[in-house]
């Protein structure tokens, strides 16, 4: 049994699931992995306790040795606030090309994700009854004027 097996049977036990980062995740709880710099590899254990003491934070080892994986409420971080605590606390994360695409993409994701949150939902049934309102006020060519008792039949 390899390590990443090993890992997936302990999360299924637990119930964490673990999605591809990059996976969809429409809901509001997100899973992430937090990748360090690899010839750092002594401050992969202080970074994981300083993120286990955060509440409303669920921190597990990561797929890959100089990973932590963390699980959270988009409501409650988000990944580029983490990763910015991280790096004041002095913390070297990966800074491949590879990683760095990621990061932009899921910090523009997210932030999106809390904007859209943060707006009144919209009310679709109703907004058609107020575009038929309007089109019914508005002229156009479906509309005769002339009275029907004045109308010529052909």
């Amino acid at each position: 049994m390899n390590p990443e097996r090993a890992r997936q049977l302990r999360d299924q036990e637990r119930g964490l699931h673990r999605p591809h980062p990059l996976a969809m995740q429409a809901a509001t709880r997100k899973q992430r992995e937090i990748r360090f710099c690899k010839l750092k590899t002594q401050q992969l254990d202080e970074a994981f306790d300083l993120l286990a003491a955060m509440p409303r934070l669920e921190v597990a080892h990561g797929a890959l040795p100089n990973g932590i994986a963390v699980w959270y409420e988009i409501a409650d971080y988000s990944m580029e606030a983490l990763e910015k605590m991280l790096e004041d606390h002095g913390f070297h994360l990966e800074n491949t090309l590879y990683c760095k695409l990621i990061r932009a993409l899921v910090y523009f994701t997210e932030e999106t994700q809390r904007r859209n949150l943060g707006q009144p939902e919209r009310l679709i049934k109703k907004s058609h009854e107020v575009y038929s309102k309007a089109w019914e006020h508005h002229p156009h060519g479906d509309h005769d004027d002339t009275p029907p008792d004045l109308r010529e039949e052909k």
